[in-house]
């Protein structure tokens, strides 16, 4: 799959970054993870806790697929908005999935603060304004359950928008405690803790087959070598779709540019994530060394040579998107790409299990919180590979049902 092309900032910041051999030998382990970006390193981070023989396949260099064009906002709210889960699936199971992800949050923090590899994770508020009048009431019921459960969270009229912002909106939802980091060296931080602590990697080893039993699964890459492992995780990203085709997952285009460096954020309060209700949204966030990425203008193009062509005309929309909202920025992009995307029809991930793949688990961090998803779900797979079973697993099965 030709999941991007562009120009990519993120492997800037961290030239010198660790490499690992392909395999050469047969091996056996307890658990094989096929992928090395952002799902399989989150998996290893979290299985490298348990004393469990595991093993790390990529037939790319590490994060060198989708994490390379990941913009990395840290959210617990999605482009599925709350209130639109609770209709979807009752107020119970979307409110315990909106506490997953704030606590995925706690957790990526809790790792990016405690690795080798800084990944430069920050605290970031976030700004979620009305596109258009009748989107405040989506953002009014939207603060209901917010409020009612719990999360910190303000409306803010359009005064204090333009108080704020210097941009006027209708209206805006302000939540607290997001976050941004560099999705590319967290990459490259996680799977080289995993594997001081006895994980195995390999690079460029790609797997072209599988012989599944009750037992244990053996998987032949490319070069003629076998992994043999009591379970799998394909964490592969939006390449699992190539191993197992799964009716609520849906392959989008997305675009995104990172501006010069800028010296002056003054009327950007507190460097927030900003984003949309409209559909498809604009989002946008600074860096640590003071950029802005804009990302958005999803399109449900699925042929890269479609997507690679609307590239120019993209990233010149979201220069000028921004520059609606800061037009006293001096901006331009330096860095610019299109990439697939991955979302699910329903609005959450999945952990798929299927008949045809014993002792499997496909793990979908699918949405524009992948990287959030992506640790809530691997967090879950640690228990449900250790102890046999995790109460979430209901919320994030393939096999899940709406309520209405």
């Amino acid at each position: 799959m030709q999941l991007q092309t562009g120009n990519f900032y993120w492997p800037t910041t961290f030239s010198e970054h660790p490499s690992y051999p392909p395999l050469n030998e047969d091996i056996t382990c307890d658990v094989v993870i096929i992928g090395g970006g952002s799902s399989g390193a989150q998996c290893a981070h979290y299985l490298s806790e348990t004393g469990l023989d595991v093993v790390i396949v990529d037939k790319r260099k590490v994060g060198e697929g989708s994490t390379l064009t990941n913009t990395a906002l840290i959210q617990y709210l999605g482009d599925k908005m709350l209130f639109e889960l609770v209709n979807s699936f009752g107020e119970k199971t979307a409110i315990a999935h909106t506490k997953l992800c704030e606590a995925a949050i706690n957790d990526i923090e809790n790792a990016a603060h405690s690795l080798d590899i800084p990944s430069d994770f920050i605290r970031r508020d976030s700004l979620y304004f009305a596109s258009y009048k009748e989107d405040i009431e989506k953002l009014e019921k939207e603060y209901f359950y917010l409020n009612k459960h719990g999360f910190q969270a303000t409306l803010l009229e359009e005064r204090e928008i333009k108080e704020k912002y210097g941009f006027s909106k209708y209206k805006a939802l302000y939540t607290f405690n997001d976050g941004e980091i560099n999705p590319f060296r967290f990459n490259h931080a996680l799977i080289a803790d995993a594997v001081k602590k006895g994980v195995r990697m390999y690079e460029h080893t790609r797997i072209n087959g599988k012989k599944l039993t009750k037992d244990a699964a053996i998987c032949s890459t490319e070069n003629g070598y076998s992994i043999t492992a009591k379970k799998v995780i394909f964490a592969a990203g939006y390449e699992n779709l190539e191993f197992k085709k799964e009716k609520n997952g849906l392959l989008l285009s997305s675009y995104a540019v990172v501006t010069n460096q800028l010296t002056d954020f003054s009327h950007w309060h507190k460097r927030t994530l900003i984003w949309e209700t409209a559909r498809p949204y604009i989002y946008m966030r600074t860096t640590k060394d003071n950029r802005i990425i804009i990302g958005g203008l999803d399109d449900d193009t699925t042929n890269p040579e479609d997507r690679d062509s609307k590239i120019i005309y993209r990233k010149n929309k979201l220069i000028k998107e921004c520059q609606r909202l800061f037009p006293e920025l001096d901006i331009y992009p330096e860095y610019y790409l299109g990439a697939f995307y991955g979302g699910t029809h329903d609005g959450l991930p999945i952990i798929g299990e299927y008949e045809e793949y014993p002792n499997c688990y496909f793990l979908m961090a699918y949405g524009d919180n992948g990287l959030v998803y992506s640790m809530a779900l691997a967090k879950i797979l640690k228990e449900v590979i250790v102890a046999g079973s995790h109460p979430a697993m209901s919320i994030y099965s393939n096999s899940r049902r709406k309520t209405s």
